[in-house]
């Protein structure tokens, strides 16, 4: 039987590299990497691929699409913080705070979009 350790890492099909790194970078405070004539952002352990629409690197995902994600970030700073950042960041809330169920128990998430209309979860265990 195969033991799945954790995620190393994700891809994300943009439309714009720029305007990702941008938010990913300056609102979430991801380091922007570059590599090989690609991008990713880097954060703890783990990275999120770029690619970029009509570019994307083989093998990729069947129908690779900007907006079709949904990813749920643990945070390290308190939800009233993170609140704060995203307006001083112009950045719009579209839930929270509100109650879910995160892989290990009960979290608190504020769900925003970024450029391409993924939806991010912004969470913290309680």
């Amino acid at each position: 039987m195969i033991v799945v350790n954790r995620f190393d890492h994700l891809v994300l099909t943009v439309a714009d590299t720029e305007a990702t790194c941008d938010f990913y970078s300056r609102v979430l405070g991801m380091e922007v990497v570059r590599f090989e004539g690609r991008t990713a952002l880097k954060f703890g352990r783990q990275k999120i691929n770029l690619h970029q629409q009509g570019h994307e690197i083989a093998p990729h995902a069947l129908k690779p699409t900007p907006g079709s994600a949904d990813l749920c970030l643990i945070v390290d700073t308190t939800l009233d913080e993170v609140e704060q950042s995203l307006r001083a960041s112009k950045v719009s809330i579209e839930v929270g705070p509100i109650e879910r169920t995160g892989a290990t128990g009960k979290i608190r998430s504020i769900y925003v979009r970024d450029p391409d209309g993924n939806l991010i979860e912004l969470s913290q265990y309680v």
